[in-house]
């Protein structure tokens, strides 16, 4: 297949396809990731360069960009930054694709913007699932519900339970907590934690974190969920329900 083509399998024309750019410069692997990805109901773009990826995305954005770290005219990290630093693809969700299994290499792809990493070989069934995954994240539906040991997060209504009764959070906290809890047993270091919840472009303090989570717990605490945030020392925090 030439790189740049758009894959798609028919669907009801009620049914809206979601679109992911593939950019990787093995066509091997490209084929077949296009052939999964369009078995599983995706659109799906491709490129070959970070050139022409920079080309695709705006022409038209994609739901999700599937980036290789190793790139012939650039690195991955560096094609990430760039798409986080603009405006219009700055909130594009990204899975980096990488044959490093170092956790510093996986955490530098998360602190560049990447929601998340797949290490090479991996199997189709586990990249659609981890593409499926990070799809609810960004995109969760208005009514769904986030529930995790009887702690209860009602994303329409804005509200907190905790065994059915209500947990009192101020808007700061309600948005970390949504964040944990989309984004379970992965650590996050307190810059990343600022670029998700407050956005890029707020100035926050990495003490600010801090202070919002100890008030997070607090208020967590007498439900006996405060466990569930976690401190990574000299990595940042994790929310875990394997407490």
């Amino acid at each position: 297949m030439a790189a740049g083509g758009v894959h798609q399998l028919c669907r009801d024309k009620n049914t809206v396809m979601k679109r992911i750019l593939i950019v990787e410069d093995e066509a091997a692997i490209r084929e077949m990731v296009i052939f999964a990805l369009t078995r599983a109901g995706f659109e799906v773009d491709e490129a070959a360069d970070a050139a022409e990826a920079q080309t695709r995305v705006f022409e038209r954005l994609p739901d999700l960009v599937l980036l290789d770290w190793m790139l012939p005219d650039s690195s991955g990290i560096d094609l990430a930054r760039r798409f986080k630093r603009d405006k219009a693809a700055h909130e594009m969700p990204i899975i980096m694709v990488t044959a490093r299994g170092e956790e510093d290499d996986n955490i530098r792809g998360l602190e560049a913007g990447a929601d998340d990493y797949v290490t090479k070989p991996f199997s189709p069934r586990e990249l659609v699932a981890r593409i499926r995954a990070v799809l609810r994240r960004i995109s969760p539906l208005e009514d769904e519900g986030l529930e995790v040991n009887g702690l209860h997060l009602d994303q329409a209504s804005h509200r907190i339970t905790s065994h059915g009764k209500p947990v009192d959070l101020g808007p700061t906290e309600f948005r970390l907590l949504q964040f944990f809890m989309t984004h379970p047993e992965r650590v996050y270091s307190r810059n990343q934690l600022i670029d998700r919840v407050w956005g890029g472009t707020a100035y926050i303090e990495e003490r600010t974190v801090d202070v919002h989570v100890r008030r997070l717990r607090k208020a967590l605490e007498s439900h006996q969920h405060d466990r569930l945030i976690q401190t990574v020392r000299g990595a940042g925090y994790r929310f875990s329900p394997q407490m």
